[in-house]
């Protein structure tokens, strides 16, 4: 039973977020009202409310899996792995996670990226959950990787491969893969500020 009410949870989160995102990109996000998400979600605005806080965190829905993800590769790294590697790893790690509401190539990712960017409210809302990622991120690798790097380096690399992962999502030509776009600009990023090793 534990198991079907956690199912039915899910789905309704994942509609509410699928709902949202379609009605901002029709109809924008500031002409968007929580009762109308959640009439094309098939719930009660009461029900919204159990699973966001307020119209901008259904935008954010996925925030918390980047702590997570970031934890589970750093959770695996030997205490003094190559830098560019880990970061590298890391990267790959967000891109591809199958805990995400929509893979990083889904449209709705698309209007997700076009929403931090566009909207006020909630590019400032993302400034600061990004820093805080990128914190927390910095932290770990200066933890696991010192004395390669300290932890001004750390600092300084994961807010350029943060703010080129925005970047290129924002910069993704027609019919390319996201995923290869933001791997491979974020890879010339890591192996710039980090030489690779030679052969």
């Amino acid at each position: 039973m534990t198991g079907l009410r956690e199912e039915k949870k899910r789905r309704t989160r994942q509609a509410l977020i699928e709902a949202a995102l379609t009605l901002f990109d029709e109809q924008g996000y500031d002409g968007t009202t929580v009762a109308e998400i959640s009439a094309r979600a098939r719930v009660s605005p009461a029900t919204y409310f159990n699973y966001f806080a307020a119209k901008e965190d259904v935008v954010f829905a996925d925030q918390h899996l980047y702590d997570e993800v970031v934890d589970e590769v750093f959770a695996a790294a030997e205490p003094g792995a190559p830098v560019a590697e880990l970061v590298t790893r890391t990267v790959h790690a967000l891109a591809t996670a199958d805990a995400w509401s929509f893979p990083l190539d889904h449209p709705l990712t698309e209007v997700r990226t076009r929403l931090l960017a566009g909207v006020p409210a909630l590019r400032a809302g993302y400034l600061l959950r990004n820093a805080a990622v990128g914190d927390r991120w910095a932290e770990k690798l200066y933890e696991t990787c010192a004395p390669q790097l300290d932890r001004v380096e750390a600092a300084a690399l994961t807010g350029a491969v943060l703010g080129a992962l925005e970047a290129a999502l924002r910069q993704v030509p027609q019919g390319h893969s996201a995923t290869e776009v933001v791997l491979g600009i974020v890879e010339r990023v890591v192996y710039g500020f980090v030489p690779k090793a030679k052969d």
